[in-house]
């Protein structure tokens, strides 16, 4: 900006005139990206050498129409952006008429204020804005410049230049206000103030001038406590202002622009079209339309449940003090049984050992009066056990090299009740609650519990790479990465943006034909093949794809068999088959997403109602040996987590899940074997114990708090050493740590693991790398022999007291999130993201300084004579690769185009009417891509809107 206006003068002056015509012809020409770059460069003048009556009136030439202008102004962190990209999807899906024709092109100038220091200005809101994509709107970002109020001085000049452009609407966003700030309605035609219930005392909302001049208020945020009471309060100060009586109609409206379709932002939006085109709108009496009913279904989590997280630490901290008095009392029963014995005159003591008996708790006395029984079952030769509907036995011992029958479950050799009923209550053997060793008795030993994550380049490229993965192996267990592109929900193209992201650091996948081409020469239905596949944002349409993907490999395999397509009840039953056999996970987890790994493309809120609509798909179609979602603290850690922080969030995001499934009305029996979690590990002390941990905590609220049976109880965990730890510097040094890490996550009892490649800090892995990855899980489990023994944790002193001091702290932070509002409210003030920042910060710098010890990075390196490092092969999606998958989707696209648009319609209706999305999806992705999918989607306004 120009110092002083002596310099703006001698800045027009030498400014040619031509210029000035050059760009004024653009903005009155028929290009629309001419059109934008004019109206762009005409503000950058206008601000820096300011405008005279001459430029002025060459551009009323071109105003062919009035169009009205929208004020939006607010208190700071009120949500204006996000009212304002909302207002902009319904403007620009109804295009409603304003007075002078439909509106088809819309300009918004964005206003921040600078700082008085530095003069600087944060112009983000514009990052923030969906709606704003193509040409049909203009966004403009403006610094006030010390312009003394929350409006630029270039304000007026900025509108006149869009109304030459041929905008038939304007918008002013504003920043954040104060009290007594109202400029912005001196400028507008309708002027909207958003604000949230955060403004103190009832009083304080007589000293806003907004509220005596705002046309109309939106109370953003409405899902927040105490939301109901202040939109009393504010209606009542706006009909105060306006000498209105008590039960008029008022538009102040409660929104919550996070949400998908809000209906509140519906009310506002015909508010505000009205207000703009000069009509009245009704607005329903506050007599007839309580705060209660306006608020009425806007929280994901019900009021009551809002403090769901301090319930489950309150439950499980009794739970310990319970365990604790049980064990005191078995403690007694046993000496007053002794005391007995000695004593002959008994009657008193008789009847004292009845009144402490009573006192225990009848699962105790069960558990003691069994042990017995249990442990006989152990020492036998074969154990017996019911799993489902099915009886399976397994061998109890192994005998080493050396003769030795190593016991593959160690039992414990107490011989006083209370350390025997503490270690059946707080720990147990595995397969018994609550499962803090382990849920199954024994490891299954026909399936290893390797599963490696791969994928590369175009579907057949990684269909080659898990057919090595898979090779010599008696059971199947793929994990899929996918690139960039696909977890973005794009489809391949040549642009720019995209064209250089296919197949990097993922497969490319876009199809239903490129899910099939996957997993060619795999059977999908056969019980030891699983399927886990690591995808968030678009993860419904990928389990669409895949379980599509599954059905057809089905009807297939009938053809050729029957040499006949099957009929269409053949075909139900097929689907109905293939549904309840086929086996895997799909990740979908979007809280985690939002808190560290930052794939969303979808609201939190529609991206929770998808997950809650495949999980009622599962239940509804008996979708039993599939997990509907892997809620992940691997990317929590990856982000900079320390492990007792990974383990918390994930925990609660769980719990989270929980609790919106129940809030739907789905029964926790019927979804919660359904989910699964993912863990990352590294070598912090910490790492040993978190499993276990994880499975007390999670068994033990299940059942306590929310009643769940036993299949609920059990929490499943896959565990991926730390790709965080893998170090560019001496990378044959990441098979040691990789070694230790898998060590850990198998003495802890995952259910599946995948062990990292050691190139992986450089490269996507190479077929050598891969195999001795895949060499460290194979040692562990077939050459080192006390990985035979399945509870080697069990008795431990040091991992006993670790277990409580990390159950505790995860507790601890059940408290701090639950003082925020619950895992929804903690997110929206960005307390996990700036949690995992600071911790990853503080290992980024005792590393940098040594403090941490990390081997061939900050101590013990190599001496600088001993030759270059090693090289590392890049493996990179060749252009050629990239080319085939922009080819693929495009041949399907053009196969399907007549079928797609009507599915495309459909699904929206789903979407618009509250209908099943994933129900609609298994059948739109038989004739649509993911790119299309996804498109559709954002346009019924289901579309992510990031926190600055």
């Amino acid at each position: 900006m120009l110092a002083d206006a002596g310099e703006a003068r001698a800045a027009r002056a030498a400014r040619p005139r031509a210029s000035f015509d050059s760009l004024s012809e653009d903005l009155a020409g028929e290009d629309p990206l001419r059109r934008n770059g004019a109206a762009a460069r005409l503000i950058s003048l206008a601000e820096s050498e300011g405008l005279d009556a001459a430029d002025r009136a060459a551009l009323s030439e071109h105003i062919r129409s009035s169009a009205p202008v929208l004020g939006i102004t607010g208190t700071g962190g009120a949500g204006k952006s996000s009212v304002l990209d909302e207002l902009l999807v319904r403007f620009r899906t109804e295009r409603p008429d304003l007075g002078s024709g439909s509106v088809s092109r819309i300009g918004v100038l964005a206003v921040d204020p600078s700082k008085r220091r530095t003069g600087g200005a944060l112009l983000g809101d514009r990052i923030r804005l969906n709606a704003i994509g193509g040409t049909e709107v203009f966004v403009r970002s403006l610094a006030t410049r010390h312009s003394g109020t929350e409006l630029a001085n270039v304000v007026d000049d900025a509108l006149l230049i869009l109304r030459a452009a041929g905008c038939g609407l304007l918008v002013v966003e504003t920043g954040g206000i104060g009290q007594g700030d109202s400029r912005i309605v001196d400028i507008s035609d309708f002027s909207l103030y958003v604000m949230t219930s955060d403004y103190g005392a009832e009083s304080q909302l007589e000293k806003i001038d907004m509220l005596d001049l705002a046309d109309a208020v939106a109370l953003n945020k409405a899902d927040h406590p105490g939301a109901e009471d202040a939109l009393f309060a504010v209606r009542r100060a706006f009909q105060r202002a306006r000498s209105l009586p008590r039960h008029a109609p008022a538009p102040v409206l409660p929104t919550v622009a996070s949400r998908f379709a809000d209906p509140g932002l519906d009310r506002l939006y015909a508010v505000v079209r009205d207000g703009l085109a000069g009509r009245e709108t009704a607005l329903p009496s506050p007599v007839s339309d309580r705060p209660d009913d306006l608020l009425a279904d806007v929280r994901l989590i019900p009021p009551a449940r809002a403090g769901y997280l301090a319930e489950i630490a309150d439950t499980l901290r009794g739970e310990r003090n319970r365990v604790a008095a049980e064990a005191d009392r078995a403690a007694r029963i046993e000496h007053l049984e002794a005391a007995l014995d000695e004593l002959r005159a008994g009657g008193g003591a008789e009847a004292r050992l009845r009144d402490v008996r009573a006192e225990l708790d009848a699962g105790s006395r069960e558990l003691l009066a069994g042990w017995s029984d249990l442990v006989a079952r152990y020492r036998a030769p074969r154990y017996r056990t019911q799993v489902r509907d099915r009886v399976r036995e397994f061998s109890t011992h192994r005998e080493t090299l050396s003769g030795t029958w190593l016991p593959r479950v160690a039992l414990p050799g107490f011989t006083g009740n209370r350390d025997r009923l503490r270690f059946l209550l707080e720990e147990n053997l595995p397969g018994h609650y609550p499962f803090t060793a382990e849920f199954f008795p024994f490891r299954r030993e026909e399936e290893s519990p390797r599963r490696q994550f791969a994928g590369e380049g175009g579907p057949a490229r990684t269909n080659r790479r898990f057919h090595l993965l898979a090779d010599s192996e008696a059971a199947t267990r793929l994990s899929v990465a996918f690139d960039s592109v696909t977890l973005y929900g794009d489809d391949p193209a040549r642009r720019p943006d995209i064209f250089g992201k296919i197949g990097e650091g993922g497969v490319s996948i876009a199809t239903l034909d490129d899910m099939c081409e996957l997993f060619r020469g795999f059977r999908l239905t056969d019980p030891a093949t699983s399927v886990s596949m690591t995808i968030n944002g678009p993860a419904p349409l990928i389990l669409a794809m895949f379980l599509n993907a599954a059905v057809r490999q089905e009807v297939q395999a009938f053809e050729d068999e029957h040499e006949r397509p099957p009929s269409a009840d053949e075909y139900r039953e097929l689907k109905t088959a293939t549904l309840q056999t086929v086996r895997g996970t799909v990740q979908a987890d979007i809280l985690k997403e939002d808190q560290a790994q930052n794939t969303c493309i979808f609201s939190t809120a529609f991206a929770l109602r998808l997950m809650g609509d495949v999980q009622e798909f599962f239940i509804r179609n008996e979708v039993r040996n599939f997990y509907s979602v892997s809620i992940s603290g691997y990317h929590i850690a990856e982000a900079g987590a320390n492990p007792i922080t990974q383990l918390a969030f994930t925990l609660a995001n769980g719990f989270t899940y929980v609790e919106y499934y129940l809030a739907r009305g789905l029964p926790v029996d019927a979804f919660a074997p359904n989910l699964s979690f993912f863990f990352s590990n590294g070598l912090d002390p910490e790492y040993a114990v978190m499993a276990r941990v994880a499975r007390r905590i999670w068994a033990r609220a299940m059942k306590l708090r929310y009643g769940a049976g036993e299949r609920s109880q059990k929490f499943k965990v896959h565990i991926q050493t730390s790709g965080r730890s893998l170090h560019a510097q001496e990378v044959q040094f990441n098979d040691i740590r990789t070694t230790l890490q898998a060590l850990v996550a198998t003495n802890d009892n995952c259910n599946s693991l995948h062990t990292n490649a050691y190139d992986e800090a450089i490269t996507t892995p190479t077929p050598e790398s891969v195999r001795r990855a895949v060499a460290i899980q194979k040692i562990i489990r077939n050459e080192f022999g006390m990985a035979w023994n399945e509870n080697p944790l069990s008795g431990s002193f040091v991992v006993a007291q670790l277990t409580d001091l990390v159950e505790e702290a995860v507790l601890a932070e059940f408290d701090r999130l639950n003082a925020r509002g619950g895992v929804l409210a903690a997110m929206e003030r960005q307390y996990q993201r700036n949690r995992i920042q600071e911790e990853s910060l503080l290992y980024e710098t005792r590393k940098d300084s040594g403090e941490i010890p990390i081997i061939g990075v900050n101590t013990f390196l190599a001496a600088p004579d001993s030759g270059s490092p090693e090289s590392v092969p890049l493996a990179r999606s060749t252009p050629e690769a990239k080319e085939d998958q922009v080819a693929r989707v495009e041949a399907f696209r053009r196969r399907h185009r007549a079928a797609a648009p009507e599915a495309l319609r459909r699904l929206q209706e789903v979407a618009r009417a509250g209908g099943n999305v994933f129900a609609e999806l298994m059948e739109t992705v038989q004739v649509a891509s993911l790119g299309q999918i996804t498109q559709a989607l954002y346009e019924v306004g289901g579309r992510y809107r990031r926190a600055m």
